[in-house]
């Protein structure tokens, strides 16, 4: 398989667990490329995502590593499974890697929570909300570029209402909710959306009231993306410079607690909905 020159999140990932997998096994790269039959800069290669694995290959080094994990196992090779393009692909070359990233971890992810300390959801953003958003970018966008992120937004919405969607939890601390990206008339009208999608059965919204007090973290976004087995749940957070995307189990925890932290002492989901028409009302 030809090498690539810039494999996606999702690639390297797989590229990370294949290393861990061999890693933890005490067994060297150049056993794995005698192994496999190929030589041993294409180990490196395929750690990195440079290079695919096949389903075969991968089944064949989980074996030799004494990788007895099958539901772990079974889901790297789903990973490791040719797919057709994903529709962030079309956005491939005029839209930042990290946006692609993104997506495509969104509509892998099994189960998805977030916390929002400023912004709204990206997921439950309206379209004028966004673009109230993307017009604030520094440096500031051109309108073309503007309308592919518009685009690309709206259609990573559509995995919370997909035939089999990830089930959603999102955190929005009160100071988000009473943003006035837009104006007051954007405003209301983005939050009245927030109180229609969380009727929604697979999506639960949670506010964090001020009075709540202190809850952990620098004030990032922070999504916590469950994958089909726990070790390959991921960490995105949103910073100035793009997402960054963690997976180490130090991470993974510290951002568990961190989620949990601040669902318990969140509203309730009916206190939630109550509580946004009230800044409704006061809008």
């Amino acid at each position: 398989m030809a090498a690539r020159t810039s494999p996606t999140e999702r690639q390297k990932r797989l590229g990370a667990e294949v290393r861990k997998m061999r890693t933890s096994a005490d067994v060297s790269a150049e056993f794995a490329a005698g192994l496999l039959g190929v030589d041993r800069g294409k180990i490196s290669n395929i750690e990195s995502g440079i290079r695919a694995i096949s389903p075969d290959r991968l089944r064949t080094l989980a074996c030799n590593c004494d990788c007895t994990d099958e539901p772990y196992v079974d889901a790297l090779v789903e990973m490791a499974q040719p797919r057709k393009r994903g529709w962030w692909e079309r956005y491939r070359g005029t839209l930042p890697q990290g946006l692609l990233d993104i997506a495509e971890l969104e509509a892998f992810s099994v189960r998805m929570r977030a916390a929002y300390s400023v912004h709204m959801p990206g997921l439950l953003q309206t379209s004028d909300h966004a673009l109230a958003v993307f017009r604030v970018v520094i440096p500031q966008l051109p309108e073309h570029e503007i309308a592919l992120r518009l685009a690309h937004r709206v259609e990573r919405q559509q995995v919370l209402d997909s035939d089999t969607p990830p089930a959603y939890t999102g955190i929005v601390h009160e100071a988000a909710l009473r943003m006035q990206f837009g104006g007051r008339t954007v405003a209301q009208a983005q939050l009245d959306h927030l109180l229609k999608k969380s009727e929604q059965e697979n999506i639960t919204l949670l506010v964090l009231p001020f009075e709540a007090g202190a809850f952990p973290g620098a004030g990032q976004t922070v999504l916590y993306a469950e994958g089909p087995v726990p070790q390959l749940d991921t960490v995105q957070i949103d910073n100035s410079h793009g997402p960054d995307f963690l997976y180490s189990d130090t991470q993974l925890a510290k951002y568990r607690a961190h989620i949990d932290w601040m669902e318990n002492i969140a509203l309730s989901p009916q206190d939630s909905r109550d509580f946004i028409r009230t800044i409704v009302r006061q809008l």
